[in-house]
């Protein structure tokens, strides 16, 4: 039986789409060997690992929208915002604290601020890995796990297929953040909307260097949702469920792939 391993890029509320593309999955019976993400794409993987659906992990996710609500501000601190509206959904959702307990294998991006470093995690203890892995600095405040100081894993790897290249057969890569070319004047006056774009200018080209070790690749357009847009959760899911659609025909051809077929990455815009 073939393994399928899925990478899901960081997004913030962008990530959303991923659960679209996982819905398609399940509705073909498809089920993943392993998992790798950053960010949210770590935390939904998370999710999905431990045996929770793409309808009740979006319902989980929407039940728990306050991560940028006045309860979770810090001040004189090293972010704006905490982790705690995390980790309790973290300890909600999933029994046990450590990748051993869930159900498919889990790769976790972090970046290591110290030593400029991407880690992945995938043994031990499973939450503090994910709150790292989902804390873009200056935002939320980062977290330490031994000697390591660990923010935003979207920063040095926000596609990490590197630990499923020599494990999975078939490898299905979801992509939130593409970049729109041309943006309005009036964005650039914002400066929250001036520091996402750069961050997604910053990381774009590992990405796509990365597209042809992908069987599938998946890059909904979501130009018109920030990464904030948590209370736009519905409508973004559902453009990443139509967006797999299209390609609901390819899906199943990979099904019945042979192993020694020479990869074709097949992009969805």
């Amino acid at each position: 039986m073939k393994k399928f391993g899925y990478v899901l890029s960081g997004g913030g509320a962008r990530g959303f789409a991923h659960l679209g593309l996982l819905k398609l999955l399940e509705e073909l019976g498809i089920k993943p060997f392993a998992i790798a993400g950053a960010s949210v794409g770590a935390v939904i993987g998370a999710l999905y690992a431990a045996g929770k659906t793409s309808q009740e992990i979006l319902q989980l996710m929407k039940d728990k929208n306050d991560f940028f609500g006045w309860n979770n501000i810090l001040w004189n601190k090293s972010g704006f915002f905490s982790m705690d509206s995390l980790e309790k959904l973290l300890h909600k959702s999933i029994e046990n604290d450590n990748f051993d307990a869930l159900q498919y294998k889990l790769f976790v991006s972090a970046t290591d601020l110290n030593r400029g470093q991407n880690i992945i995690f995938s043994e031990g203890k499973l939450f503090e890995p994910l709150i790292a892995s989902a804390s873009l600095p200056i935002i939320f405040k980062p977290v330490i796990i031994g000697d390591k100081f660990l923010v935003d894993g979207g920063i040095m790897n926000n596609f990490p297929i590197e630990p499923l290249e020599n494990i999975c057969d078939i490898i299905i890569g979801s992509h939130v953040n593409k970049v729109e070319e041309r943006i309005s004047k009036t964005s650039l006056f914002h400066s929250f909307n001036i520091l996402e774009r750069c961050f997604h200018l910053a990381i774009a080209n590992s990405v796509y260097s990365k597209i042809d070790k992908c069987d599938l690749f998946v890059e909904p357009l979501l130009y018109s949702f920030a990464m904030h847009d948590i209370k736009k959760a519905d409508e973004i899911f559902e453009k990443g469920y139509i967006n797999a659609l299209q390609h609901k025909e390819k899906l199943l051809l990979l099904i019945n792939k042979k192993e020694t077929e020479t990869k074709l990455p097949d992009i969805i815009f």
